[in-house]
């Protein structure tokens, strides 16, 4: 006599989507859900596979939350984001070349010379 089908509900959908998510190996999502890991590829597939970019876009969306406020977390925030995100990278320039820049903008000059 063999098992009963295996029949994915929208809790178990959501549980594998989270593992997944989380960064749990299939294998230990299958022993969570009480299935062998081939039931949980066939029956799972969308969620494994997408579990993870779920999660990234939680996180993301936290880490702007973040960034976009205000204090101490904010700036650290918006520097991760900004090196990671925009490209941004720390140099290694004279302390009075930012200074330079900034009052190249203040009176309103675009380039040229300080």
């Amino acid at each position: 006599m063999g098992r009963r089908a295996h029949l994915p509900d929208p809790a178990s959908r959501r549980q594998v989507e989270a593992l997944a998510g989380y960064g749990v190996p299939e294998d230990e999502i299958a022993g969570v859900v009480g299935i062998d890991a081939k039931t949980l590829r066939k029956h799972y597939r969308h969620e494994l596979d997408h579990g993870h970019t779920k999660a990234n876009a939680k996180v993301a969306e936290n880490l702007y939350r973040k960034a976009t406020g205000e204090g101490r977390e904010a700036v650290i925030a918006a520097i991760f984001w900004l090196k990671t995100r925009a490209g941004w990278k720390e140099t290694n320039c004279s302390a009075s070349a930012p200074m330079r820049q900034i009052r190249r903008v203040e009176e309103g000059r675009i380039s040229g010379s300080s």
